[in-house]
């Protein structure tokens, strides 16, 4: 394939979106769409409207074939593929997906070019994809996850661990349009001997809410360790480190935390519960509950110290340093700190917040703290999630079960 083989339009710029628009570019024109106007704007200006080295890097060293509209028929119009990377944020009283961020691009696809492939990228519940082909009777749409972290989107795209596409194999014409989807895909990679599997859609929907889900566990099973070993006064890391190098188990996301979060790891097992719901089961519900198990021990056990540690006759105050789920993330949305925060709050405790990436004088209704060293004097203590080494003079009063960045 050389380049500019294929028109591809891209709708959605977050995490996955400009991830793929940012790889299929190199090679290919690809047009990102988006309602908001200032992610475009970015865009077109050759800046990254989400916080990721490798897209941003790519928008400022190489040559891409990658432009930006709100228009949905300047970038549908022609387009051999369209990519749907829009969110599909779990909705609570529904206990579901709301899908209707993809459908709204699916009519406007059919509405523009319905000769078009649809590639639904977002996470959806298993079986949407079978579904949403019968309800607008196109053939054209295949069902293509994402296994990709959050800030090192592009990377995990450029060294994908699988690529994994949902067709329907007794369609000679939809199955070679996947086959140029996967190719493309690796063309854009770096890593060479990608394995491509090639499913039914909704087994393709399957693998990853299951994978999601698998890694929510194994996020759980070490925070319920590391509660036995706070309650019982045990050296926790002493624990996962014996428990680690036994290769079968591995030292991957053995790391406690206050509980998984994020853009996936909450939806998607509550998603795969739903799913559930005519099937026996144990383990998907105990995964869902533990999370919310681990946010109430770390809540108690912080208002325990906060109770120790306060200097005046006023209000408990406790610190909350930093909102984002790791280092060099942007990301708020679903953190397991805010979950405690939230539960602290209910017993009239006051919350300040040190988080560099808020510009703003208040988070909800939570005060923000611009001085680091101003907070740390106001607080009694301090949770923070990760641990850095500028909290090193205050930790005595500092809560934190990061047991692998503290050394």
């Amino acid at each position: 394939m050389g380049k500019q083989n294929f028109k591809i339009a891209v709708a959605g710029t977050g995490y996955v979106g400009m991830s793929i628009a940012t790889l299929l570019s190199q090679r290919n024109h690809v047009c990102a769409i988006d309602v908001d106007p200032e992610k475009i704007k970015l865009i077109n200006d050759g800046k990254s409207p989400v916080h990721d080295e490798y897209i941003e890097s790519y928008l400022k060293e190489k040559n891409l074939y990658l432009t930006a509209t709100i228009d949905a028929k300047e970038a549908y119009t022609d387009a051999d593929y369209v990519v749907i990377a829009v969110p599909t944020n779990y909705d609570y009283e529904k206990n579901y997906f709301n899908t209707s961020a993809v459908e709204s691009v699916i009519e406007a696809v059919m509405k523009y070019n319905s000769q078009a492939i649809i590639i639904i990228r977002s996470t959806v519940p298993v079986g949407y994809t079978v579904a949403i082909r019968e309800k607008v009777s196109s053939r054209n749409i295949i069902f293509s996850p994402e296994f990709l972290r959050e800030s090192m989107a592009l990377y995990d795209n450029l060294y994908p661990s699988r690529i994994i596409i949902g067709t329907d194999s007794g369609d000679k014409q939809l199955y070679n349009a996947s086959y140029i989807f996967a190719e493309l895909l690796k063309e854009g990679a770096i890593k060479e001997d990608i394995d491509v599997l090639y499913m039914g859609f909704t087994e393709a929907e399957a693998v990853k809410l299951f994978a999601n889900t698998y890694l929510a566990l194994r996020i759980a099973y070490f925070n319920e360790l590391d509660t036995y070993a706070d309650s019982k006064g045990l050296d926790a890391r002493q624990i996962i480190d014996g428990v680690c190098l036994d290769s079968r188990i591995g030292i991957h996301y053995n790391n406690p935390s206050f509980g998984y979060g994020g853009y996936c790891l909450p939806k998607d097992t509550k998603q795969l519960l739903a799913n559930y719901v005519d099937v026996p089961e144990n383990l998907i519900k105990a995964i869902v509950q533990a999370n919310e198990t681990r946010k109430n021990f770390v809540a108690e056990r912080v208002l325990s110290l906060a109770e120790a540690n306060k200097h005046s006759l006023g209000l408990i105050t406790v610190g909350v340093y930093r909102l984002t789920m790791k280092t060099n993330s942007d990301n708020f949305r679903q953190s397991s700190i805010i979950g405690v925060m939230k539960r602290i709050k209910r017993n009239g405790v006051r919350i300040i917040i040190y988080e560099p990436m808020i510009k703003c004088k208040y988070f909800e209704d939570y005060e923000i703290i611009e001085s680091l060293e101003a907070f740390k004097e106001i607080s009694d203590v301090i949770i923070a999630n990760r641990y850095l080494e500028e909290l090193k003079d205050v930790e005595e009063k500092v809560y934190t079960r990061d047991l692998y960045h503290r050394d």
